[in-house]
């Protein structure tokens, strides 16, 4: 009785799955609006923004873009005194006075544009679970075979 072998039972699952996956890109534009910014600054100097009368002047802004007053920049009167002096500008982008046509860039400092993907030979073909056959496409485009295969023994 020692000898006598108890039957054994185990669970199997197999599966195997494939999938492809097809990609033409749109062509497509992504613009941001680059605004303005100033600074000015100094050391043993006296600095003035838009007189010479220490007032500093707030500029003016037209169509969103900001343009400094005058800069009137002196020097300290005291002999042999360091100085220096820093001014910077970036002037920025106008406020767009309507929207953009499509196919059209707008006028903005950054802009990215992508054309639109050619699928010319674009394909994924599954002849049997195993066998993906994919072929490239033209510029913008995406192709991804997978095959999965899974072997579960309880």
């Amino acid at each position: 009785m020692l000898l006598w072998a108890s039957p054994s039972r185990a669970d199997l699952i197999h599966t195997i799955s494939a999938s492809t996956s097809l990609q033409v890109n749109a062509a497509a534009t992504q613009a941001t609006r680059v605004g303005t910014s100033f600074s000015a600054s100094g050391n043993g100097v006296d600095l003035a923004i838009g007189d010479d009368s220490g007032r500093i002047s707030s500029g003016t802004i037209t169509s969103g873009v900001y343009s400094p007053g005058t800069v009137v920049v002196t020097q300290n009167a005291t002999s042999g005194e360091a100085f220096s002096y820093s001014q910077s500008l970036t002037t920025g982008d106008a406020v767009p006075t309507s929207a953009v046509t499509v196919g059209a860039a707008p006028n903005l400092s950054d802009v990215t544009s992508t054309a639109a993907g050619v699928a010319g030979s674009l394909a994924g073909t599954i002849t049997s679970p195993q066998v993906l056959t994919i072929t490239a496409g033209g510029a913008g485009t995406t192709a991804v075979g997978q095959v999965v295969t899974t072997l579960q023994v309880d």
